[in-house]
Parts: structure tokens; C-alpha cells; sequence
């Protein structure tokens, strides 16, 4: 057996042991490896994976998405303004809704084109200066705005959590403010820490180095 398919069947296994496995996404983190590096996993019959760049995404799925129209291509990376309009055409999935700019652009994208987009909006969760996200505080007016001035389909929160020893207290307050807005899908947890995630309701998985290896 390929690999990637063994690596991904283990990570599959450790979900199915847990209470929330039947509502869980694993979104495959699929930047920087090549197509064909990805295949057997397609092939294998999986649907969502994850890029950071517009640009990487629309030369690596445009035309297989044509073919294989069942394919979900998250957004997990920063968003640019500028870029935005390219991401509504590529993307099914955007998890860094993190500005009302971006919010305004991405709503009239969506017109312009006809398409409707799910979209996560990234909380920056430890008030950290370098990432970008909604401060904590301000995330139900952000998803009040987003969902009832702009018609935005905001199927939950998402975070990347401080890099130290607290995760789970980070993982469990972004789970209570999902749960505040009634949202049922939650986007959080990574290669390192799925586990930890899904202790507290995380629906959607970021994992890319633990199925594909480590990137070079």
C-alpha cells in the first residue's frame, strides 16, 4: 500500500475512536507537494484538501477539478484582497475570513460570478501582534455582519493557537465562542495537535505533514 494512503488510514483510525468522528473533515494540507504527489489520495477517494496560495491552487486544481467535480479546495492561508476575487473562482472552502475589506470584496465576488463560498472566519484567538484574525471580542458583530449585511454562508470559526503549552485552553475557548453563535462546524487542529482539537469539537482538520510527509 502507497504511503500516504497508510499514513492516512492511521490518522483516519485515531478520528474513529473518538465521539465527534461522524462529523469530522480531515482537509488535507496539500501545499507545496506536487499533483502527482497528491494522486494516490485522490485516487483513494478523498475530497478536501488545503492550499495557502491562490495562485499554487488555480495551476494545481483548475483542470482536475473539471474532471473530478466532487473535489473541495480549501483556502487555509492569508487571504489578499487582491487575490480575493481569483479565490471565489477557485476555492469551495475559505478559512481566513479575517477582515470586513476582505468580507466586502468576497461578498461582491460571489455576485459577479454566481457562486457561493463556505467560509470559516479566522479568530486570532491569543491576541497575537503578527497573525492576523478578529480579536475575540469582536467576532459576533464580524459574523452578524458577514452573514446578515453581506449574505455570506459562515459555517463556523477557525484558529491557529499561540505555539506554546496551552492549546487546549485555546481549543476550548474558540469551541465556547462557536457554540455561542450556535455555528456547528469548527475549523482547528493541525498535524501536531488533531487530537487535542477534536476533544473540543473541532469538525474540520488541518493535517498536511502526517499524510504527506515532511515538505523540503
Amino acid at each position: 500500500m502507497n504511503i500516504i494512503i497508510e499514513r492516512f488510514n492511521k490518522i483516519k483510525l485515531n478520528i474513529s475512536k473518538t465521539e465527534n468522528a461522524d462529523n469530522t473533515k480531515i482537509v488535507a494540507v496539500s501545499k507545496t507537494f506536487s499533483l502527482s504527489h497528491v494522486m494516490p489520495l485522490i485516487d483513494h477517494g478523498h475530497l478536501h484538501f488545503g492550499e495557502n496560495k491562490v495562485q499554487e491552487a488555480d495551476t494545481k486544481w483548475t483542470l482536475i477539478k473539471k474532471e473530478k467535480k466532487s473535489l473541495q479546495i480549501h483556502l487555509i492561508g492569508k487571504l489578499q484582497s487582491n487575490k480575493a476575487k481569483k479565490a471565489v473562482e477557485i476555492f469551495d472552502y475559505i478559512h481566513s475570513l479575517d477582515s470586513q475589506k476582505l468580507a466586502d470584496i468576497l461578498s461582491k465576488s460571489e455576485k459577479e460570478i454566481n457562486k457561493s463560498v463556505n467560509y470559516f472566519i479566522q479568530v486570532n484567538i491569543g491576541n497575537e501582534k503578527q497573525k492576523s484574525g478578529i480579536p475575540y471580542n469582536e467576532v459576533d458583530a464580524f459574523y452578524n455582519y458577514c452573514t446578515k449585511e453581506k449574505n455570506m454562508k459562515v459555517l463556523g470559526l477557525m484558529a491557529i493557537p499561540p505555539n506554546d503549552n496551552n492549546k487546549d485552553k485555546y481549543f476550548k475557548s474558540l469551541s465556547e465562542l462557536n457554540s455561542s453563535l450556535a455555528l456547528k462546524d469548527l475549523s482547528m487542529g493541525m498535524s501536531s495537535d488533531y487530537m487535542n482539537a477534536l476533544e473540543h469539537k473541532a469538525t474540520f482538520l488541518r493535517i498536511g505533514s502526517l499524510i504527506f510527509g515532511e515538505r523540503s
